[in-house]
């Protein structure tokens, strides 16, 4: 016999489901996946079931008062053996309690569950069939072990552990033992048949432990804690080489130190009992085994016995940590998995979970208990879930054949989602004062899904009806059929659901005038001409409209509005829409020939300065002309709808204006592309002369482009060029407003245009302003760092202080720059004019700068020579002022502020640079060695209080201090 139940144990083991619901033989669906949280922990369904039983035979003993006995089964035992076993082995009444299937369960009558004993007109657990009938369980002991699918082997184990436990610790109670690492240390491997066998229940002690004390305690671990680790560090090893186990084994001692000081861990610190099982989820997934035991194993109905079972589990729930909250919410949960698990015939069962959801509703609301509202949460969740997927196509999932399941499964779904909203929803606390139907939007939500497939479905249908290659009978058909569908709905769906929203018949025939008008809207879409299809297709559409609007009209004749919100839902089937899409189609047919004459003309603009008196191209002109007669065109158009389309027109040109300044933009460059590479960093020559021999060609900072292109006029990127383009942004800009004048006065004169429409219509050329303004930007940087680092560089980099500073100054800088502004100044449009010189006054400083600081090793300079260099500096700001006829003074003063910050530097002694040097470096390096500086990184930024800066000017002071420094700190050469 023992043999046999460990082959059952097995086969039980290997039939159940992942999520530990035993699949009844009579079921012919498989169970939802759980809705607790994962354990984290490889324990199998077989492995928590058997744990949970131990629990449970543990918990009813310790509540008996007689004592604890314990009879051995040397073999295959008869039925009366076993009971007389059993009787003899009795230690608690609950267990023991004789089963009686006359009187009716009282938790049945309140669930709505008819006795299974007397619809079969048999006993609890009979069954038909060929072979022979299995005995009926003597006591609720007995039955829950068979329930639970334990064998007699394995159940003598347990007693026999739990005699042990009681023998050596007399008066202590099951909740203040951890079962797994007693029953370890009453059972060694020579009380097991096979070594197999006592491996594996070994591995599944640990694993409870492990779950229990580590993954999921009953009070949250603390990193530190060295109990947890040394206990994991047991496990661990266990797992790879098994525990040698027995009450005088040290490896147990060692294991029971480290469980006993976590088991002992409570909130408070006062309690005197172990926690083990009590942690979230493990409890939850330990309960729910035992709370499998309340479904016959055979046909999935609740057991006779309800009533005695349930008070079984309930003696677990001060081990299990399990509440009445937790336990309405599990038992909810089995009622309606089972009722999924009986192929959904099994009414009794939904109506039951439906009646037993009513109190997790109460619950839900009176709860803030976090892992009871996360697993409230989950559980809800996987219920609503399977609901809705049926229900949000409900029209294939129930017919006259099932229709009475339906109004039990809207209703579960219905239940949950409110709890969900409501009850657990911060957000709809929140915005309670709306008063959300909940129910009402969950049922609207059903229809509208559920008609829109079934919409889908007769379309297909209808195709494949076609008898040629012309469509529009399809619709002819296909309007048929969504008469003869909106007829079903209301006769056959409508009743169930109007319990929930009363307009569901209006809100289903709102729903399938939707998808016809859509697909009208398509048809009409394509017209050209009226054929006799056409307007049989329109007749079509307009009977099944008025059927339509006579269901929603009769459905609402009880409502608060009269059905007037869902006949706002329908709008007539009108043909306005194919005027605006033709309309459109000439709107996008203009805009892209716009898009490809600019593509095609700025090719050809050569941005020739002469072209016209106020110097801008002549492109731009010939472009705002043929938009002006875009516009003209438009409002000529016989229709009735100008006001509403006139954005799709604006907002195409306002793209084709973005595209053609954005493309003559492109390829002026970036002001990056003319900054030059700045060399590295050399020490000054001490002692040599700072003129060079006339045969070296000066070494300096090499620009990123390559000077190429005519110098003549006609370099699209000269001068005068780019001045054009300036003025061609300019000129657009200006433009825009005149354009904006004209659409408005345009607007007044069409008839189709309303006063207070047309007045509050704000026309704008959003895109083209803003790529204007940054084209005018971009180009002022662009020109001003061209003429500075392209153009002049000639000066800048081969001849300002090179060799002796006071020899080559600044004059033939000026001189250079002179004539550029008098260019600028008289070609650029004078809105602009000031941006384009500021732009060229901050490059030359940037210029300036950079020969102080990155000059290359042919420049020197001594503190004498700071004169000389200030004296410079006051001539460039000068030239920009220009005696008060050039730019503001407070623009120049921004302009050269960093100049003037960096100067003071050049008049500082070496030491004083030294000293400020190390001191700025020790700062912002305070990790760094001080026997060895880093060197800073260039980052542009120059200011006399970054390194770096300080550190160029000591590479271009000539004097014996600053390069022996350079010299001893960083190695630096003379000469590249």
């Amino acid at each position: 016999m023992a043999r046999l139940f460990r082959e059952s144990r097995r086969d039980s083991a290997a039939s159940s489901s992942s999520n530990g619901f035993a699949a009844p033989a009579a079921a012919t669906a498989e169970a939802l996946p759980s809705p607790f949280p994962d354990l984290g922990v490889p324990l199998s369904a077989a492995d928590l079931r058997e744990a949970a039983y131990e629990v449970l035979v543990a918990a009813s003993r310790t509540t008996g008062g007689r004592p604890l006995t314990y009879i051995p089964q040397v073999g295959p035992a008869s039925p009366a053996s076993v009971s007389s076993a059993s009787s003899a082995n009795s230690s608690s009444p609950s267990l023991q309690r004789s089963l009686t299937s006359a009187a009716a369960s009282k938790m049945k009558k309140a669930l709505g569950l008819k006795s299974s004993a007397s619809s079969k007109g048999g006993s609890p657990g009979s069954g038909g069939g060929a072979k022979a009938t299995p005995r009926r369980p003597a006591t609720v002991g007995e039955l829950m072990r068979v329930q639970m699918r334990v064998s007699e082997t394995a159940d003598a184990r347990i007693r026999r552990g739990l005699l042990r436990i009681a023998a050596g610790q007399l008066g202590r109670r099951a909740e203040a033992m951890v079962l797994p690492l007693e029953f370890l240390q009453q059972f060694k491997a020579s009380d097991f048949p096979d070594p197999q066998e006592h491996e594996a229940w070994q591995g599944r002690n640990l694993k409870l432990i492990e779950a229990g004390l580590l993954v999921h305690p009953f009070v949250p671990l603390n990193k530190s804690d060295s109990s947890a680790q040394r206990l994991r560090q047991i496990i661990c090893a266990a797992y790879d080489r098994p525990l040698e186990t027995g009450k005088n084994s040290e490896s147990m001692q060692v294991l029971r130190t480290a469980v006993m000081s976590l088991a002992g861990r409570s909130h408070d610190g006062t309690s005197d009992g172990c926690h083990w099982a009590d942690g979230f989820p493990l409890n939850l997934h330990l309960y729910q085994m035992l709370v499998e035991a309340c479904f016959d194993n055979d046909d999935g109905t609740v057991v006779d016995e309800i009533d005695e079972v349930m008070e079984l589990l309930k003696k677990t729930w001060v081990i299990l940590g399990i509440n009445q909250m937790l336990h309405n919410l599990c038992f909810a949960w089995a009622l309606f998995n089972h009722f999924v698990m009986s192929g959904q015939v099994d009414i009794e069962l939904l109506s039951a979970a439906e009646n037993q959801l009513v109190e997790v509703a109460k619950d839900a609301k009176t709860s803030k208990d976090p892992n009871y509202c996360k697993v409230l949460s989950s559980t809800l969740s996987s219920i609503m879930g399977w609901t809705e997927k049926r229900l949000l196509a409900y029209h294939e999932t129930f017919n006259t054949s099932n229709i009475e399941s339906m109004q039990g499964i809207v209703s579960i779904g219905v239940s949950a989602a409110r709890v969900l909203v409501e009850d657990i929803s911060h957000e709809y606390r929140r915005r309670r004062k709306e008063e959300t139907d909940v129910a009402r939007t969950r049922i609207e939500t059903y229809v509208r899904s559920s008609l829109r497939t079934a919409f889908a479905q007769r379309m297909e249908e209808a195709d494949s009806k076609r008898s040629s290659r012309n469509p529009t009978p399809v619709l002819s058909i296909l309007a048929k059929d969504i008469g003869d569908l909106a007829i079903k709905e209301k006769n056959l769906y409508s009743p169930v659901l109007k319990t929930w929203h009363p307009l569901a018949s209006g809100v289903a025939v709102a729903t399938l005038h939707s998808c016809f008008g859509n697909e009208l809207k398509q048809f009409i879409a394509g017209l050209t001409d009226l054929t006799p299809d056409t307007v049989q297709v329109l007749k079509s559409a307009d009977k099944l409209e008025k059927d339509l609007v006579n269901i929603a009209v009769e459905d609402s004749v009880d409502s608060d509005d009269g059905g007037k919100s869902l006949i706002r839902e329908m709008p007539p089937y009108e043909a306005e829409n194919a005027i605006a899409n033709l309309v459109k189609g000439w709107i996008k047919e203009r805009v892209d020939r716009l898009k490809g004459w600019v593509d095609r003309n700025l090719k050809q603009e050569t941005w020739n300065p002469g072209a016209n008196r106020d110097n801008f191209a002549p492109s731009s002109v010939e472009m705002l002309r043929i938009i002006g007669e875009t516009l003209d065109a438009f409002f000529e158009l016989p229709i009735p709808m100008h006001p509403a389309l006139l954005p799709d027109l604006t907002a195409g040109l306002d793209r084709s204006l973005q595209l053609y300044v954005s493309k003559a933009k492109s390829g002026c460059g970036a002001r990056n592309s003319f900054m030059p590479q700045l060399p590295p960093l050399t020490r000054c020559e001490v002692g040599s002369k700072l003129l060079f021999k006339k045969k070296e060609k000066p070494q300096n900072p090499q620009l990123r482009v390559s000077q190429n292109g005519a110098t003549n006029g006609t370099d699209p990127l000269g001068l005068p060029q780019l001045c054009v383009r300036l003025n061609t942004f300019q000129y657009i800009r200006s433009e825009l407003e005149n354009l904006e004048k004209k659409i408005k006065t345009c607007l007044r004169n069409v008839e189709s245009a309303q006063a207070d429409i047309t007045d509050g219509l704000d026309v704008k050329f959003e895109l083209c302003q803003a790529a204007c303004q940054e084209g005018i930007q971009h180009l002022c940087e662009t020109t001003a760092y061209k003429v500075t680092f392209y153009d002049l560089g000639h000066i800048l980099w081969d001849t300002l202080y090179v060799g002796v500073t006071a020899s080559s100054r600044v004059e033939l800088l000026l001189r250079e720059l002179d004539p550029i502004l008098e260019t600028i100044s008289g070609m650029v449009h004078i809105k602009v004019r000031n941006r384009a010189i500021t732009a060229l006054m901050k490059a030359t400083f940037d210029g300036f700068l950079l020969v102080l600081l990155a000059g290359g090793p042919l420049r020197a300079f001594t503190r004498q020579d700071s004169q000389i260099i200030e004296d410079d500096f006051r001539s460039l700001r000068d030239l920009f002022l220009a005696d008060g006829d050039g730019l503001p003074e407070e623009l120049v003063d921004k302009a050269s502020s960093q100049v003037k910050n960096v100067l003071p530097l050049l008049r500082t002694d070496s030491e004083g640079l030294i000293e400020r040097y190390k001191r700025m470096m020790a700062e912002s390096n305070r990790s760094a060695s001080r026997s060895k500086l880093p060197l800073p990184p260039t980052t542009g930024n120059w200011s006399p209080n970054e390194p770096n800066t300080v550190l160029r000017v000591l590479c271009y002071r000539h004097d014996e201090t600053a390069t022996k420094f350079l010299k001893k700190t960083y190695n630096l050469p003379k000469k590249l």
